[in-house]
């Protein structure tokens, strides 16, 4: 009877760890928590060795977690950044290498809905799933966040936004008043969902703000979270709050002391947000990824030292970004990873981490990286990151592989290469040393650039024309070896 009685104990036990085992499962899912800045230079951090600018909060998360050196964009712009991290594609695959433009409400123009967001795959993985600041990825309703994996959402749809409420909302009003129906969108009220919402704080305080709020519902709501926090700042319009400019008295340039003091204000907000998820039991658990959706404007007060170029560029400095990951016990704490990276391997990343089924058939041109960065090791290595930034009548590209990289930037211009491992600079030019391995490089970044499509848009109607009266993107002399 005794023996009948154990048999009978341990079927139950099972039973009810069978029954809980989904449970756990979900329990142990990540939060995962992306925030990007907006033309953030790679030296504009104290992390990665800003003098000027001081990143406390920041600089304590990237201490206790890893720094990558060599982490990219796949884009020097804005919105085809910010499509590629989504999709996990190069944004000219799919005719998105142009920004939406940001003077009227386009409805008809936005990232094809066919390319299904990671946002999507998260959410069906049983992740509360929010976007908070600014989109840039499509005006119509069929382009927004809610209709694009997001279950909240809280920002402006446009490529950027005026900062001081009082001052956007007056604009605003008067362009109203005058009847004019193509409003630029840094001015436009922001949305909470679909609805218009009365906002009363600085810009980045009110995106900080509601991380905080969303890290609350998620522990109420008993999910692990994906949030895209995606700051404005410290993009023009260079607009600061008085008390953040006090901290920078120093610098005297006012340019950069207002970009200083508009990065000062993204770390207070991470403070607030990183003290939220402490008291809320979720610090432990949260995966943080900081980064910048492209280099620097050095035109704006940005600093990108060591690397050559400015926003736009396809020298390094025009998307080669500052990043770290942390998360208690499982990234390690106080490294370097060195290795090259791209925000297109988010997607596969992720998906991975939470246990999530990619769409069938997706095409990805990420990879993986997790496995490989705990590890140390290589997950590119003879793969090519590249870059393609579309200019009148030409084309800037660059690809990087392992330690070299190729750069062919401004109009008749000559291939170059670079060991950007040893000269992030790019001021050595080794092509006449390494004639073969330029010319292999050429080859490969050409075979890729036979998977782009014309655009779905552009900027400007400028830029529209532009592109049909010179040809564009004129690949057959773009890969000319002289």
């Amino acid at each position: 009877m005794k023996s009948i009685a154990i048999q009978i104990k341990l079927a139950f036990m099972s039973l009810f760890l069978i029954s809980t085992m989904p449970i756990f499962a979900q329990a142990a899912k990540p939060n995962i928590l992306v925030i990007l800045c907006d033309d953030l230079g790679y030296a504009d951090v104290g992390f990665n060795g800003s003098k000027d600018i001081i990143t406390p909060e920041l600089d304590k998360l990237a201490k206790n977690g890893t720094i990558f050196s060599s982490a990219y964009v796949a884009h020097p712009f804005c919105g085809p950044s910010r499509a590629a991290l989504m999709t996990g594609r190069y944004p000219h695959e799919f005719g998105a290498p142009y920004n939406l433009p940001d003077v009227g409400m386009n409805l008809k123009d936005g990232i094809p809905i066919q390319e299904t967001y990671i946002s999507d795959v998260m959410q069906k993985a049983g992740y509360y799933t929010s976007a908070i600041g600014k989109w840039h990825l499509g005006y119509g309703e069929a382009f927004q966040p809610n209709n694009r994996g997001f279950d909240d959402f809280y920002g402006f749809l446009g490529g950027g936004h005026k900062y001081f409420p009082e001052d956007y909302k007056a604009q605003y009003d008067v362009q109203v008043k005058n009847g004019n129906k193509k409003i630029h969108a840094y001015l436009t009220p922001l949305l909470h969902n679909k609805i218009v919402v009365e906002e009363t704080e600085y810009m980045t305080d009110a995106l900080s703000r509601e991380a905080v709020r969303v890290v609350k519902e998620a522990k109420d709501k008993k999910k692990p979270f994906f949030m895209y926090l995606a700051y404005n700042a410290p993009h023009v319009p260079l607009e600061a709050k008085a008390e953040d400019l006090k901290v920078f008295e120093n610098i005297k340039d006012n340019d950069r002391r207002t970009y200083a003091a508009m990065v000062y204000a993204v770390d207070r907000g991470v403070g607030e947000i990183v003290k939220t998820l402490k008291e809320t039991k979720q610090f432990e658990n949260t995966l943080i990824i900081f980064l910048s959706d492209n280099g620097g404007n050095i035109e704006h007060g940005a600093n990108n030292y060591p690397l050559r170029g400015t926003k736009g560029d396809t020298y390094e400095g025009g998307f080669r970004v500052p990043m770290f990951f942390h998360w208690p016990s499982k990234v390690p704490a106080g490294k370097r990873f060195d290795y090259a990276v791209s925000a297109i391997d988010f997607y596969p990343t992720f998906a991975k981490l939470a246990g999530a089924t990619l769409p069938e058939g997706k095409k990805l041109d990420g990879k993986d990286i997790w496995s490989n960065f705990l590890a140390g090791k290589n997950t590119h290595k003879d793969d090519m990151v590249y870059a393609v930034r579309y200019r009148s009548g030409f084309s800037d590209i660059a690809a990087r592989k392992d330690e070299f990289k190729i750069v062919k930037a401004g109009p008749n211009s000559k291939w170059k290469l670079f060991d950007v491992k040893n000269d992030p600079s790019e001021t050595k030019d080794l092509s006449a040393k390494y004639p073969d391995m330029l010319k292999k490089m050429v080859s490969e970044i050409k075979t890729w650039s036979e998977s782009h499509v014309t655009p779905l848009w552009f900027d400007n109607k400028k830029g529209e024309e532009m592109w049909f009266s010179t040809n564009m993107p004129n690949y057959d002399k773009a890969f000319l070896l002289d």
